[in-house]
């Protein structure tokens, strides 16, 4: 760290003589851009508003690093073209870190090269990876990796100087698979910024009633059972539709394939900001029926936007909604269609859900987050007791 002296005037006759300490803290945003790494760029955007004293130099990937600008001075950006869990990532990126001479390092995820030994701090978002396995995997291969997974997981939790989560519920999960103490660990919740984009309305679901699903469709994301849920639903609904939006890929094609029957199922695929937001704005109801979240941002962008919301029971989501949403099991289909089928039928519900959705949402501030994370940095570095 560097230290510098500031003379502050505080008369005519007299002054006082501080000393400033400026640390440089690496921060690697290697998925900057991807939807797992919203998470460290709203970090980097907030410490670069609330931190103007650490110097920063900030590490991306090369495809990314040109669409990147950062405006505050001590804030500085760098290639790192490693990939996670390679051998480059192991050595390549570990020799680069060392090179950067960081009074600390930030990983926002997991995993880290092992071999770096010098003072880092980590944050580990959930442990889905760890309980849920990927069927567009091969079986054995990600076996492997699940296993390589855990190894990583664990390294970080106990090398590191402090652990940062995002929800009490993972910071408990992973005291308790990976015994490390409760006092190494520091929850800062994330939070759900508006879509300023002007609403831009789907043709094919204007004037239309429809329930809405907005998320990645991976297997933990109990997509079956809502539509299963759905499927009984339209008995007593036979003109709502199901949107399910989110990057298609070979899990999209294969819940295409299996409920083709369902005439008013929609697969989206990719939609505009300002498409998202009419989503939001216009759905009857969103429903969130996933198996294990971190935090479960998707809910709380459609409280911000003014949908009510019937939620799964799992994990970190009682925690993160509070009393904004309708809760069901997400194993059980029939409660899936329960909790909509009530919301769906009761405007006066559904009213007080999207008046609770938008005071919950005022609870979560990406700055503060920020702050909180800057606390970490400071703890660690010794320059607060």
């Amino acid at each position: 760290m560097t230290n510098f002296v500031v003379k502050v005037a505080l008369g005519h006759h007299c002054s006082s003589i501080y000393t400033v300490t400026m640390a440089k803290i690496v921060i690697d945003a290697r998925e900057s851009g991807t939807t797992t790494g919203r998470y460290v760029d709203k970090l980097v955007e907030y410490l670069q508003i609330v931190d103007r004293q650490n110097n920063y130099i900030v590490l991306y990937k090369k495809a990314r690093i040109s669409e990147v600008a950062l405006t505050a001075p001590n804030f500085s950006k760098r290639e790192a073209n490693f990939k996670e869990f390679s051998l480059s990532e192991q050595l390549g990126f570990a020799w680069l870190l060392y090179r950067l001479r960081a009074d600390l390092v930030h990983f926002p995820a997991a995993h880290h090269p092992v071999l770096y030994f010098k003072k880092f701090v980590v944050s580990i978002l959930d442990l889905t990876t760890l309980r849920f396995r990927n069927p567009a995997k091969n079986k054995l291969v990600f076996w492997v990796k699940q296993r390589i997974y855990w190894l990583v997981v664990l390294l970080a939790a106990h090398r590191s100087k402090h652990v940062i989560t995002i929800s009490n519920y993972v910071q408990k999960d992973i005291s308790k698979h990976f015994k490390v103490l409760s006092a190494k660990f520091t929850t800062t919740h994330n939070s759900a910024d508006a879509i300023n984009d002007p609403s831009e309305p789907l043709e094919s679901l204007e004037n239309t009633e429809f329930i809405l699903y907005v998320g990645r469709h991976q297997p933990h994301k109990n997509l079956p059972r809502l539509i299963r849920a759905y499927e009984s639903l339209l008995v007593s609904n036979p003109s709502l539709k199901l949107v399910i939006v989110g990057k298609m890929d070979s899990a999209s094609e294969k819940l295409k394939s299996e409920f083709s029957h369902l005439k008013d199922l929609h697969f989206t695929g990719f939609v505009s900001e300002g498409q998202l937001r009419w989503l939001y704005e216009s759905t009857a109801c969103y429903v969130f029926p996933s198996m294990s979240e971190g935090f479960g941002l998707p809910g709380l962008e459609a409280m911000r936007h003014g949908a009510p919301v019937a939620s799964s029971n799992a994990t970190c989501l009682p925690e993160i909604y509070g009393n904004a949403a309708k809760y069901f099991s997400p194993y059980s289909v029939k409660e899936i269609e329960e909790t909509v089928s009530e919301i769906l039928s009761s405007k006066k519900l559904r009213a007080e859900l999207k008046t609770k959705g938008k005071k919950q949402v005022a609870k979560y501030s990406w700055k503060r987050m920020a702050e909180q994370t800057l606390e970490v940095y400071e703890q660690v570095l010794g320059k607060k007791k």
